[in-house]
């Protein structure tokens, strides 16, 4: 059994301060008021980090060189920036490519620590939103081809991103009824087609205002369809650059526990269609088209509190127990209670990264990391 005592913890709740935490075989098995009598440091801890779309890290963009060695400098790397559980993403491209990448996710899923599997971005999507997908690969899907993806899958694709209005219905179901989150994006619905997704059952919306139909005042789209709806989430990437922080502050406040952050990061590659290069903070395809970010999980949660006006409670369930809920996973991960998986991530008073843990094994950390 470990313990560390009198620490500041941040639970789904808000901040608790002089609790001890205890784990035990890679989980938690307790969290209560400290009885210890010394002074508790200035420290902070907090769930391991959960995000849901990232491209690759460490210089490995994984869909232009889908290796198990890749998956695992990835994997290494996140863990270094606290990021305790990740779907690694693919953006639309061959089958053959995407064959390549659920072949080797499949062949080391029984090793593998904090990728949790696959979010395919595409190629299901809109061309008229396409952003920096490659327009020669987006199609429409059927339903076999559908049954043949999930079926090779085998349960490593997670996560889908496609656009409804353009998809069949039994589609969707089929997607929907195989436990795989559907989530809207790169699509030009209307409001009403947005609003009937979400009511057939679409879980949620992938990196909201990006390469989505606008929220205009006599065409209100998909931001106004994912605002109104009861149930219906969305993932934001918050780095001022896809996203103007002010707007980050509305779909907050208005959204409240139904948006979360992801860092949609990629990696420079000079490689296969998706060449990205780093300008000035972040990345672009060799046309000049933004591409994906360049940040991580706690610079995230730093520009929410700093730039967005939102508490440091509510960005950390942003970043943790916000999308486990979305996965269904918020028993095992995304937050610190009992029995729940012993990843989390000290903080210094500075809220630099001071210890990870993952599954209740420190992460020997190369340098600090800090936001």
């Amino acid at each position: 059994m470990q313990l560390l005592q009198n620490q500041n913890i941040f639970l789904t709740t808000g901040l608790k301060e002089g609790q001890d935490i205890s784990f035990e075989n890679g989980l938690i098995k307790d969290v209560k008021p400290s009885s210890a009598n010394f002074k508790s440091e200035s420290k902070y801890i907090l769930p391991g980090f959960i995000d849901l779309q990232i491209y690759g890290a460490a210089g490995k963009l994984f869909s232009a060189d889908p290796t198990i060695g890749n998956i695992r400098i990835i994997e290494e790397q996140l863990l270094q920036e606290g990021t305790t559980s990740f779907l690694i993403c693919l953006a639309t491209n061959t089958p053959e490519v995407f064959n390549q990448c659920i072949s080797v996710i499949k062949a080391y899923r029984s090793e593998a620590r904090n990728c949790l599997g696959l979010h395919l971005e595409g190629p299901f999507i809109n061309p008229e939103k396409r952003g920096a997908h490659v327009r020669e690969y987006i199609r429409k899907a059927s339903l076999d081809e559908i049954k043949s993806l999930l079926d090779f899958g085998d349960g490593t694709i997670k996560m889908m991103t496609l656009a409804p209005e353009l998809q069949d219905d039994e589609v969707i179901q089929y997607l929907l009824d195989h436990d795989v989150v559907v989530s809207l994006g790169h699509s030009s619905a209307t409001f009403d087609q947005a609003t009937r997704a979400y009511n057939q059952g679409i879980q949620t919306t992938t990196h909201l205002f990006n390469a989505m139909s606008a929220l205009q005042h006599r065409a209100p789209g998909i931001p106004t369809a994912v605002f109104n709806h009861p149930t219906a989430m969305a993932s934001i990437i918050a780095d001022g650059l896809h996203v103007d922080f002010e707007v980050v502050n509305v779909a907050a406040k208005v959204m409240k526990e139904r948006l979360f952050i992801i860092t949609d990061a990629v990696t420079e590659c000079s490689s296969g269609p998706y060449q990205h290069v780093a300008v000035d903070g972040k990345f672009v395809m060799p046309d000049g088209t933004l591409s994906g970010s360049a940040m991580t999980m706690l610079q995230s949660i730093k520009n929410c509190v700093d730039r967005c006006d939102i508490s440091l409670a509510d960005a950390i369930n942003m970043a943790t127990y916000y999308p486990a809920k979305l996965m269904k996973m918020e028993n095992e991960i995304g937050q610190l209670s009992l029995n729940a998986q012993a990843n989390f991530v000290v903080l210094d008073e500075e809220l630099n990264i001071a210890q990870v843990f993952y599954k209740g094994e420190e992460i020997k950390l190369n340098k600090a990391a800090s936001i």
